[in-house]
């Protein structure tokens, strides 16, 4: 009982997964592309405004607390706007990271339509299409983009030599087992 496929991934292999991975998930990372700028900019233009109003506050007019507060809260008003700013700048860093992400493990959870199901099925090597299945672990469902990740992920780390090796050595103990 010889494991049937023996040989190592190929060239081709990584290049038909990042071509068909490409393919199915440039929609999302485009428009995780169009998020992060447009967020951006309409971000740049809401700091500029927002650091323009805090620079044009004028605390001289102020009756109310006595002249050695007003002079303080005068010296320290452009650190009060630009902390308020940092601030708001990391929260709308991390909600825009969260969206990008969201979008991201969406596209991952999609199934891979028919064409490049049957391009992968027909072009990849025995070796590539091992390790395709020891990713594909829920075989229940269709195949997803992110079993293709996986897959692809996992050849450059080198999965198919260790599955190689688990067949060889599963069948020494097979053979080890029916003799004794």
């Amino acid at each position: 009982m010889k494991p049937e496929r023996n040989e190592s991934p190929s060239r081709q292999d990584h290049a038909l997964l990042r071509k068909v991975l490409l393919k199915l998930t440039a929609t999302s990372r485009i428009l995780a592309a169009v998020l992060v700028v447009t967020v951006a900019l309409i971000w740049y233009d809401a700091l500029n405004r927002l650091l323009a109003f805090g620079n044009g506050i004028d605390y001289a007019g102020n009756r109310i607390v006595g002249a050695e507060a007003t002079a303080l809260l005068q010296r320290y008003n452009p650190y009060f706007w630009g902390a308020l700013a940092t601030l708001c700048s990391l929260l709308l860093a991390y909600l825009t990271w969260l969206a990008v992400r969201a979008i991201l493990v969406r596209a991952r959870l999609r199934p891979v339509d028919a064409t490049s199901f049957q391009q992968l099925s027909s072009q990849l090597s025995g070796a590539a299409l091992d390790v395709l299945l020891w990713a594909w672990q829920t075989r229940d469902e269709p195949l997803r983009v992110g079993d293709l990740m996986l897959t692809r992920t996992e050849l450059s780390a080198g999965r198919a030599a260790r599955l190689h090796r688990a067949a060889e050595q599963l069948a020494i103990l097979e053979n080890a087992r029916q003799r004794s």
